[in-house]
């Protein structure tokens, strides 16, 4: 209960103070892109259940944003605009109203599409699903600073399920299993940093420090007796 309090609380002071910035931007999609404002992805939620969480809209509604779930980092749905509220991290902003629905938390295991659940979770996921999901978990931040750039192929979906989605579920099964107040805090100034630095031209970010614990989960080899993943020269995220 203190923590969905908390949720509340920090989800409505955001509101307050981001609403001028989210009716420029509302503003924006509105003159640059024909279509809504308001995207309703459909995702999966605590316990399996379906909710649809918003998002500022970012693609050519011409398409219906149809298509491969996955949005690869070249994506020709994407418009300029949208490019950049992807980038930004602002397009997210609306899923604060998911948090005061209390369909999502601040943080906790990013939600999923329908499908990408039915196909591709195993048993050791299901513990993601059984804790509300959030704006930001370490999974979150992997696919932010490591996963995106994988998918840049003509195949961005093929490559989202083969390298980063298992790697991401891990992550957020290590969350689920250290799950508290303390652990919460650190994520969010960990999403803030990588926000910020990434909004400065930072591109390069170290790998997680949960990323030994989720590699032993995601290929069932213990870290002894596995090399020691090389880390990028910027620390850890």
């Amino acid at each position: 209960m203190g923590r969905r309090l908390f949720d509340i609380g920090a989800a409505t002071a955001a509101l307050i103070v981001l609403s001028p910035l989210m009716l420029l931007v509302a503003i924006a999609i509105r003159m640059s892109s024909a279509g809504p404002v308001i995207f309703r992805a459909p995702r999966v939620g605590l316990h399996g259940r379906p909710f649809s969480m918003f998002k500022f809209r970012t693609m050519l509604a011409i398409t219906g944003e149809a298509g491969s779930a996955i949005t690869g980092n070249r994506d020709p749905r994407v418009y300029p605009l949208g490019r950049l509220l992807r980038r930004s991290k602002i397009d997210e902003l609306p899923q604060l109203l998911n948090v005061l629905r209390g369909e999502m938390a601040l943080v906790g295991p990013r939600p999923e599409d329908p499908g990408m659940v039915a196909a591709w979770y195993r048993a050791e996921h299901q513990s993601t699903l059984e804790v509300r999901p959030g704006l930001a978990s370490p999974g979150s931040l992997y696919n932010f600073t490591h996963g995106e750039v994988q998918l840049a192929g003509p195949d961005a979906e093929a490559a989202y399920i083969e390298r980063v989605l298992p790697v991401k579920l891990a992550l957020d099964v290590v969350y689920v299993r250290r799950a508290s107040f303390g652990y919460d805090l650190t994520v969010v100034l960990r999403t803030l940093f990588v926000i910020v630095a990434a909004g400065l031209g930072k591109r390069r970010f170290g790998e997680p420090p949960e990323m030994a614990e989720a590699l032993e989960l995601a290929t069932g080899t213990p870290a002894r007796a596995r090399a020691a993943p090389r880390s990028q020269p910027d620390g850890v995220l």
